[in-house]
């Protein structure tokens, strides 16, 4: 089983996008963050380096970086602990420069506001109470 995740995206501007986060309220490991680089805490063992595109080319060699305005590599969904703590945060988001990437969800059992960081990178707060969820016949 995996002990911990370190999501690598490209950022680029990475004293912006420290300052994005940080409007969030979220928090940095200062062992990892130098000029080049910054590991955002999302959880106990969940964290995304955020890497300056230079370094971050330096870890794909071979391969093109994938162009935020046109294209989406990966979707980072982000369990939180109610809707009102979705919204929260989608709120401080859009404050901070953020934007929705798609409307608000409301399933009954899940509820989510996806957003796209001044990165363009996607993220998708939800909350999900298995309790309202449909039983599979």
């Amino acid at each position: 089983m995996v002990n911990q995740i370190f999501v690598n995206l490209p950022v680029k501007d990475l004293k912006k996008t420290i300052e994005f986060w940080t409007k969030l309220g979220f928090k940095f490991n200062p062992n990892f963050t130098d000029e080049n680089a910054t590991c955002l805490i999302l959880g106990d063992k969940i964290f995304a380096m955020l890497m300056t595109e230079k370094a971050w080319t330096g870890f794909t060699p071979g391969r093109s970086m994938v162009d935020t305005a046109k294209s989406l590599q990966v979707l980072n969904a982000l369990q939180l602990g109610s809707k009102e703590e979705v919204d929260a945060l989608f709120e401080k988001v859009v404050a901070a420069g953020g934007k929705a990437y798609r409307p608000t969800e409301d399933l009954g059992f899940m509820y989510n506001r996806p957003f796209m960081d001044i990165d363009g990178h996607v993220w998708e707060p939800f909350f999900y109470d298995e309790s309202k969820e449909p039983k599979k016949s």
